[in-house]
């Protein structure tokens, strides 16, 4: 006569093991939130490159740095601060993270365009 296996009892899902999120894949979460922070004003093409963020991860807390290229004259300061917010919403959102600090190091600014008038040309006469 065979007896009956007890079934051992349930665990609670979130009493069963752990996720870990790669800092890389943090750092492509940053760097998408810091292109979010950056849309260029309308009529105006992007001229600086794509943000790069590194990110280093201890438990749930994530130190963020975000490198930049703006555009100049503009205001660097409200740029940077609106980068550190969304950055920082974008990653407690997304994988649950504290985020203490977000650095924002501007690589590179780039000057707009001179334009001419229309109808003339670049020729020295």
């Amino acid at each position: 006569m065979s007896t009956p296996k007890a079934t051992p009892p349930r665990v609670a899902a979130a009493d069963r093991g752990a996720t870990r999120i790669a800092d890389r894949v943090v750092a492509k979460i940053a760097a998408q939130a810091a292109r979010e922070a950056l849309t260029a004003p309308p009529g105006r093409p992007g001229e600086a490159a794509a943000p790069h963020a590194t990110v280093t991860v201890h438990h749930d807390i994530a130190r963020v740095r975000v490198s930049l290229e703006l555009g100049y004259p503009s205001d660097l300061a409200a740029q940077c601060a609106a980068v550190r917010r969304q950055v920082a919403l974008r990653i407690e959102e997304c994988a649950q993270m504290a985020v203490p600090e977000v650095a924002v190091d501007i690589e590179h600014l780039h000057s707009a365009p001179t334009r001419l008038p229309a109808g003339r040309d670049r020729r020295l006469r």
